[in-house]
């Protein structure tokens, strides 16, 4: 399997788990100019908007997929989500987080609320 199409698996896998801890998926791979985002959701408390970066690693040589989202991954999702937000008539008074699912290579799911603030 290429790599595009195991990371299509594995995202669609942390869809399934964010659907069953509450979330509603809004939208999935959010593009613009500024960057990408992998998945827009209403958090279980129906008030957050959640935009999230997946990221699996099959093996620990590299660090785990927390590591990966560093200071240039965080800034350009920021930037990609201001654009969203900006653009879709978001309310001016809600609440929004960045979240991070990390996937290792057994298939472990861990999802890291507010992993990140927004960067300029």
């Amino acid at each position: 399997m290429n790599t595009r199409k195991i990371g299509d698996f594995y995202e669609r896998e942390a869809v399934r788990y964010l659907e069953k801890q509450g979330y509603r998926i809004e939208q999935r791979n959010f593009r613009c100019r500024c960057g990408e985002i992998d998945y827009i959701a209403i958090a279980p408390d129906h008030e957050t908007l959640v935009y999230g970066e997946i990221k699996y690693r099959s093996t620990g040589c590299c660090g785990d997929g927390l590591e990966a989202v560093d200071y240039r991954k965080q800034r350009r999702i920021s930037r990609a989500a201001l654009v969203h937000y900006q653009n879709h008539g978001m309310d001016k008074g809600r609440k929004v987080r960045f979240d991070v699912i990390a996937i290792d290579g057994k298939g472990r799911i861990q999802l890291v609320q507010n992993a990140f603030d927004f960067v300029e």
